[in-house]
């Protein structure tokens, strides 16, 4: 028995690039692959930031020159261009027998080609005191909170405080004056637009050379030794600090100097976990290659960035070194993969650099030449404003069709049969079931919660689930399916069991089992394993936690992944009053728990009209249980409450109103929404489901004086994994609602109240009135 024909057939992955690190040189390699993809390989990066930084923006950043948006290249975004799969968590170790990437909190990620390009890591550490009372510049985002920490302190600080703010950076490479001078012209510009005396900011920079700069020329050392003097700034060179406390740094000779705020930006090397992974390093803890920028430990492992160190080509830690080397870097990924050989990179010894000095003026430096002016800030503007279009005006994604020529990785012979049959026309029927081995071995690894009151569960070979309802209990049943809209598994099981457990936390019950439906596209026996690996990884994580017990389930393939769950719960067998649709009563105030807009955003995000953050911001209110919130709710006195899901908010309170018998007020500018949703709406970009959802408009009291409301069209957005309406009687509300943001639902919002039925309008009856 054969299936029908399928729409579309993808090139099964035969191949994995595994990126760690969102580095120059990476986002290089994610724009080779988009604009030639190699069939068969996919590229996974990996990296706890979504927005990386470049740094030769940084200073401009700084100093308010630059918005945070046109500094940061978004690696979701860019990924998703690439056609690659976007892991945002941070890698803490590598398995390079088993070929894996290993995780602090998520599944192993099997590799046949990895690359790391994660930069260095300042050494503060090696200096006692500095971890607990500096702020290394790296990792960037830590840098960034604590800088817009002391903005915010600066503003909150009362006017008539006459006490100085001092300044220090420890430094005095490139990056230390950089940073130093861009910080000292935002605080001024900070205490001058406050109507204070700007300087009152004294600022101090600490190296232990005998000069700043002592990498470049005379004359650019020159330049900015008269600069940083012209500027108030005090140099203490030759200075080598060995003991930060609070509030103060202590030098070699015990001399002390007074700061409030200490930033490093030196001393740096290798992330620690590097340690542990047997590759050869150098004595700051760098990544040893070749020419080639493999790693000269194995072969299957290259580097790039500051975290590598050529071999036999000494050279300075400097952007343009990891911009250079992306090309060479994606070249010979793809070629190692190919069995082709590999292209040598060899680094120029002199090189261009553009050093800001805070205000829009900058330095030019290269081998023994210099110049300075604000033209070249100009020229140094337009140069970094054309990198970075390079990565953020990204073109919409358009359907990727398979390759004429096919995969050209060479395969063994059992590889080559899974890829003819994986191509081939799929049986259905039985025939379409995931493959028993296959099955077996993804399953291996999960060890669910157990209960007793489940007799024959997920390691018994039946084929049945048999499970004992507890004396005094009813059962709850409910069923969720939907397509991965993200292209993490892992993520993707987390917000599918999220999403399928809400049925149940809405009626007041505690879930106790699950079944699982789940397709996977076919492909080669480990690509599909590991798939599924990952994705009941991530769902069985959160069943667990939810005191539900993986049973059993079904697995087949399917053009998508896809994946779903059969929930039963439990509740006190007629209970004196269950939290349903019907239970809304005039004068209770509306609580929705989690903000809206998940269905724009991830429509948005198809387009590549998504920033990542705001992705981030969805995925994480998507992994928000509403145990804890259901639970809330009742002991609170909640008598109607349902989750908000695919019918959007409008929906769902319709099947709350009408059963009930009453009408409810909604307050636009009370709904929270996710950050972004309000933006996407306005572009006119929606779920597919809205138009649906949008009928119901009828149910809305004079709708077409709402319809430009800029929020109008959320109430339509469906929602996957919402959080909870709910009906709470009003003298308990604002109670309810502080100990659910205690709970973590930081944005709960009582939305509205519930009134009774107008029944004496003949003219426009719709149950639901909006109110600005």
């Amino acid at each position: 028995m054969q299936s029908a024909a399928p729409s579309a057939r993808q090139d099964p992955i035969s191949r994995d690039i595994v990126l760690i690190g969102g580095g120059h040189s990476h986002v290089a390699v994610l724009r080779r692959f988009a604009m030639r993809p190699e069939p068969g390989v996919r590229l996974t990066l990996v990296c706890r930031d979504t927005h990386t930084p470049y740094s030769g923006m940084l200073p401009g950043y700084v100093a308010g020159h630059y918005d945070f948006d046109a500094v940061h290249i978004d690696l979701r975004r860019l990924a998703q261009a690439a056609g690659a799969r976007f892991v945002r968590d941070e890698a803490t170790g590598i398995d390079r027998q088993a070929h894996r990437v290993t995780f602090a909190h998520r599944p192993p990620l099997p590799y046949d080609k990895l690359s790391i390009n994660i930069g260095s890591t300042p050494w503060v550490g090696q200096v006692a005191g500095a971890e607990d009372h500096a702020v290394a510049v790296k990792p960037i985002r830590a840098f960034r909170e604590r800088w817009h920490e002391l903005l915010t302190r600066l503003a909150e600080r009362p006017a008539e405080k006459s006490a100085p703010l001092r300044l220090a950076v420890v430094g005095g490479g490139a990056g230390g004056v950089e940073l130093m001078l861009a910080m000292q012209y935002r605080l001024r510009h900070e205490l001058s637009s406050q109507g204070r005396d700007p300087d009152a900011l004294q600022c101090a920079l600490f190296t232990q050379s005998a000069e700043v700069l002592p990498t470049h020329n005379r004359r650019v050392r020159a330049r900015f030794t008269r600069l940083l003097k012209a500027r108030g700034v005090e140099l203490h060179l030759n200075c080598q600090i060995t003991r930060v406390e609070a509030g103060r740094l202590i030098d070699a000779q015990g001399q002390a100097f007074e700061t409030d705020e200490t930033v490093w930006v030196t001393q740096a090397g290798g992330a620690a976990w590097l340690e542990g992974t047997g590759l050869a390093l150098n004595e700051q803890g760098f990544i040893r290659v070749n020419d080639y920028l493999q790693t000269i430990s194995d072969p299957d492992i290259f580097a790039a960035g500051d975290i590598a160190s050529q071999d036999g080509r000494p050279r300075e830690k400097a952007g343009v070194f990891a911009v250079r080397q992306g090309r060479p870097l994606a070249d010979n990924l793809r070629a190692s993969l190919l069995d082709r050989s590999l292209s040598a990179y060899r680094p120029q010894r002199q090189w261009l650099a553009l050093i800001s000095s805070g205000d829009r003026y900058a330095v030019a430096s290269r081998g023994l030449l210099s110049w300075a002016g604000a033209w070249l800030w100009r020229w140094k503007d337009r140069i970094d404003r054309r990198f970075m279009a390079r990565f953020n005006e990204l073109p919409a994604m358009t359907e990727k069709a398979p390759s004429q020529t096919g995969s050209r990785v060479p395969l063994d012979r059992d590889e080559q049969t899974q890829a003819i049959s994986a191509l081939a026309m799929r049986c259905g029927g039985c025939g379409a079931k995931v493959g028993a081995s296959v099955l077996s071995r993804a399953l291996a690894e999960l060890t669910p919660i157990e209960h007793a009151e489940v007799l024959v569960g997920l390691a018994d070979p039946d084929d049945a689930a048999v499970v004992r309802v507890p004396p005094g209990k009813a059962m709850v049943h409910s069923i969720d399916f939907f397509r991965a809209f993200i292209d993490d598994p892992y993520v993707f099981g987390q917000v599918a069991a999220h999403h399928a457990l809400g049925d149940i936390f809405a009626m007041g019950a505690e879930a106790q089992t699950a079944m699982a439906v789940a397709t996977v596209p076919p492909g080669l026996e480990a690509k599909v394993e590991d798939t599924l690996r990952q994705m009941m990884t991530g769902a069985v994580e959160v069943l667990d936690a939810a005191g539900c017990q993986l049973v059993g389930g079904h697995t087949g393939e399917g053009q998508e992944l896809a994946l779903g769950f059969a929930v039963n719960g439990l509740i006190d067998d007629l209970p004196e009053r269950p939290m349903r649709k019907n239970g809304l009563r005039p004068g209770d105030a509306l609580i929705l728990t989690k903000p809206l807009g998940t269905g724009t955003l991830f429509a948005a995000q198809a387009q590549l009209a998504a920033r990542g953050r705001w992705i981030d911001a969805a995925l994480d209110s998507m992994c928000r249980s509403n145990r804890a919130g259901a639970s809330c709710l009742q002991e609170h006195g909640a008598r109607a409450c349902t989750d908000v899901t695919g019918f959007g908010l409008l929906g769902h309170l319709v099947e709350m109103t009408r059963p009930s018998g009453v009408d409810a007020e909604l307050r636009l500018s009370a709904l929270p929404l996710l950050d972004g949703a309000e933006a996407t709406v306005a572009a006119g970009i929606v779920s597919s489901l809205q138009p649906s959802n949008v009928r119901l408009r009828r149910a809305i009291r004079d709708q077409a004086g709402w319809r430009d409301h800029p929020r109008y069209g959320l109430l339509f957005d469906p929602q996957t994994a919402g959080g909870l309406l709910a009906g709470v009687a009003a003298d308990r509300a604002e109670a309810c609602l502080a100990d659910l943001k205690a709970l973590g639902y930081a944005e709960a919002a009582i939305i509205g109240r519930v009134v009774a039925a107008d029944e004496d309008i003949t003219d426009d009856p719709a149950p639901i009135r909006l109110h600005e």
